[in-house]
């Protein structure tokens, strides 16, 4: 059963066009979760039971334990082949638009930063110049699988790319407009090269570069050195993850700079 939010008046937890799958025993995405939700999975339930598939229209108000105080309406439909593949295009268009990241070096905290991304609406490309550390951030990476039907699973969630590159910054230059690039390699050298490509880039729509304050003032004295461009520094964010949590854990490191990236391209 597709339940899908048709129409928002005022404050609710999801806009129009948010769906979600019910079936008998499992449930796929969501429209906001709640009571809303709780009351949508019953009405789709009784729909597949065969009860009649009419539609809800739910205030979001404190007689449903909900203080949002707007309204909601929903729409029920049966799945159909016809239906499947409809949402498998509108799955298929969500992830083409989605923005892509891209993570250089695949160390502890570039794949520390690819799993904190891996759950959100970005697409995530891990570039690095080894092979073998690619193949270990791939033995490690396990594709999120969710419950599906007919005793299928389903991966709602595309996993990371990888790409080998004797030059990354080639990976910078093909990289479509509203891109991040996130520079965490081994080498500081390649670290100035790849980060100066990107910031010469103006359609960026981040360029971060872990390091510390030392690391930050070679840089910008190389970047007028090297590319006479000593302006284009300004748009360069390090260390990333922000200055106020002093914790050099790269998962904490990775939770935070995430956090960074992600107000920058979901706009």
């Amino acid at each position: 059963m597709l339940v899908e939010v048709t129409d928002v008046k005022g404050s609710a937890p999801r806009d129009a066009g948010a769906w979600m799958l019910v079936a008998r025993d499992t449930i796929f995405r969501t429209i906001g979760g709640g009571q809303l939700e709780y009351m949508a999975i019953e009405h789709a339930r009784k729909i597949l039971s065969g009860g009649r598939d009419t539609p809800l229209d739910v205030p979001l108000g404190p007689e449903i334990g909900q203080c949002c105080g707007g309204r909601v309406s929903l729409s029920f439909r049966l799945m159909t082949h016809g239906l499947a593949d409809e949402l498998v295009g509108k799955v298929d268009t969500e992830i083409a638009m989605r923005p892509h990241v891209y993570i250089f070096g695949a160390g502890h905290m570039g794949g520390a930063l690819a799993h904190a991304l891996s759950l959100t609406p970005v697409r995530v490309i891990m570039v690095d110049t080894r092979e073998a550390e690619l193949m270990k951030f791939q033995e490690k990476w396990e594709p999120v699988f969710r419950p599906g039907f007919h005793g299928n699973y389903i991966c709602d969630v595309p996993g990371v790319e990888t790409c080998l590159s004797a030059i990354p910054e080639q990976a910078v230059r093909s990289a479509p407009p509203h891109s991040a690039f996130i520079i965490l390699t081994h080498d500081h050298a390649l670290d100035f090269l790849i980060a100066a490509e990107a910031l010469q880039r103006q359609d960026a729509a981040y360029v971060g570069m872990i390091g510390s304050k030392t690391k930050k003032a070679t840089f910008k004295n190389w970047l007028k050195r090297e590319a006479g461009r000593e302006d284009l520094f300004e748009n360069l964010v390090c260390p990333i993850g922000g200055a106020v949590v002093k914790d050099k854990r790269p998962e904490v490191i990775a939770a935070l700079a995430a956090a960074e990236i992600l107000t920058a391209v979901l706009v």
